[in-house]
């Protein structure tokens, strides 16, 4: 018996802001150069499209990211959603959520109303230099604002924070996140800043104008991260989300991490769907700028697809679903999609440094292999090419 279809999710990438953030690496352009109109109904014909692809399915989750989905219309958000519903239709309880910048808190009661129920919000700092350094657009004032007119207008919010942001202590740290935790959303998502390559972040270190936590100090704040959420009723459920319980994690993200099918619309946005039915699971990948993502749509060449082999979909599944704390990764259930298994040799040097553990047919992280998650991943994956 072939086992059951995937849920599927619905990703919708609105690549405007208003201001590109210097630590951002996503497909995001200037909102002074949106095409509005014209990408909303390239997004509402990409959908006819997948629904013409896939066939019938029902969408489980729907997440508005970018970029700054909170600049979009009520009015289009109201449309994808209605296109969604008529085109595959919304499982009862859908989770509905969107990114948010604080700056369109005067939009948020628009956003609900459009039926958007779940709600990330980028506070990402406490204070106005540490937002300042970041490139944020608003205060910490603002930020507040808006979180507390985001409480109360969804049903559900994240509070989305940045750590090891530079000239932040430890000690400043725990301040600002016992601080935030004093708020009482039940979910947290909390992010220790990375440089990644092409952004302003980069290039300032480079110059030396740019001077992060050191790695002792970045980790110190990882396992105070982990320690007082979890005191706090918040324990981590994967990396870098913390949630007060089952229903207040991510619905959306978990179909990521636990490799369920999702499809994208909107520029560069990805997708994964299939290999549950012998055929073998499918990635996409919209075209990146708008202009040509809206003409791609119009002539049916919106996404480069490609075939995931085995060793692709092994790969991406350790890499995934490591990071689920309290669930892992579940071998049986690897190999059943697969037909492979983790590099029994780094399974061992893991287990050996008391970084991971096997519980039944589960891989989980220890505690102590949390910070280590991606160098766990990537041992485990077998040498294809010995």
């Amino acid at each position: 018996m072939s086992p059951a279809p995937a849920r599927l999710g619905l990703y919708v990438h609105w690549p405007y802001c208003a201001r590109i953030c210097p630590y951002c690496d996503f497909n995001v352009y200037k909102a002074a150069h949106a095409q509005p109109e014209a990408l909303l109904a390239a997004m509402l014909d990409d959908l006819a499209h997948w629904r013409d692809r896939l066939g019938p399915r029902t969408i489980h989750s729907v997440h508005f990211g970018g970029g700054t989905p909170s600049l979009m219309e009520p009015a289009a958000i109201d449309a994808i959603l209605e296109q969604a519903d008529a085109r595959f239709g919304l499982a009862p309880g859908c989770e509905i959520g969107l990114e948010a910048n604080p700056m369109e808190h005067e939009r948020f009661a628009g956003i609900a109303s459009a039926g958007v129920e779940r709600m990330s919000l980028g506070v990402q700092a406490l204070d106005d230099a540490s937002l300042k350094r970041l490139g944020r657009d608003h205060d910490a004032r603002t930020g507040l604002l808006a979180l507390e007119s985001a409480q109360h207008l969804f049903k559900r919010v994240s509070l989305d924070l940045i750590y090891a942001r530079e000239h932040q202590t430890p000690e400043d740290w725990r301040t600002e996140l016992e601080t935030a935790l004093g708020f009482g959303t039940g979910h947290m998502s909390l992010y220790q800043l990375t440089i990644e390559p092409g952004t302003a972040f980069e290039r300032k270190l480079k110059r030396g104008a740019l001077t992060p936590p050191t790695d002792d100090a970045a980790a110190d704040m990882y396992a105070l991260t982990q320690s007082i959420c979890a005191a706090a009723g918040l324990p981590s459920y994967e990396i870098s989300n913390h949630a007060r319980s089952r229903a207040d994690q991510s619905v959306h993200n978990r179909l990521y991490w636990e490799g369920e099918d999702w499809i994208g619309i909107g520029p560069g946005a990805h997708s994964r769907t299939g290999g549950f039915d012998g055929r073998g699971r499918e990635g996409a990948a919209a075209r990146l700028r708008p202009d040509a993502y809206i003409t791609g749509v119009a002539e049916g060449d919106a996404h480069e697809r490609e075939q995931l082999n085995a060793e692709a979909e092994l790969t991406e599944r350790l890499l995934m679903g490591i990071r689920l704390t309290e669930d892992g990764l579940d071998l049986d259930r690897l190999f059943a999609r697969t037909g492979l298994r983790p590099d029994p040799n780094g399974l061992e040097r893991m287990t050996a440094q008391s970084l991971i553990k096997q519980t039944g047919s589960r891989l989980v992280l220890t505690e102590s292999g949390r910070a280590f998650a991606d160098h766990v991943a990537e041992a485990l994956i077998p040498d294809f090419g010995a």
